[in-house]
């Protein structure tokens, strides 16, 4: 293709993008669905290979729609590298901030159930007055 497209050889673009697009999401849903066991019942795909699946499908997918339809295929390297350097920079954090976030998640959990301490449900009077006082013990 030389130069720029007519109408219609720019709609026919467009409409066969979105049907690729329409495409990947369905089988992503399907490989959601069936690897959770929803459409078989008891089948369940192993999460080591429905998860790089579903993340390179979706790659695929970003990689598409930012070359496609914000046409970044038909501009300078440079300026396609500057949009692509701190996009892939944002993935890079947020894959660091989930991992973060998911070892303060582990900790606080292993901090509740190590410091338990136990309630006795009986109180006793002490002292002169004979107020009631209620014993804690220590679990470990």
């Amino acid at each position: 293709m030389s130069g720029h497209l007519t109408y219609e050889e720019s709609k026919l673009v467009v409409f066969k993008g979105l049907r690729l697009l329409a495409v990947i999401t369905l089988l992503e849903v399907f490989i959601a669905l069936i690897g959770n066991g929803h459409i078989i019942n008891g089948f369940h795909l192993v999460k080591w290979i429905m998860y790089p699946l579903m993340i390179s499908l979706s790659l695929y997918k970003a990689y598409f729609i930012i070359y496609e339809f914000m046409h970044m295929k038909y501009e300078v390297k440079t300026l396609a590298m500057a949009v692509l350097l701190p996009m892939t920079l944002l993935i890079w954090a947020m894959i660091a901030f989930f991992s973060e976030g998911n070892h303060w998640f582990n900790d606080r959990n292993y901090v509740r159930t190590a410091d338990k301490i136990e309630v006795k449900e009986s109180i006793t009077p002490q002292g002169e007055h004979k107020e009631p006082v209620l014993e804690i013990q220590d679990v470990h």
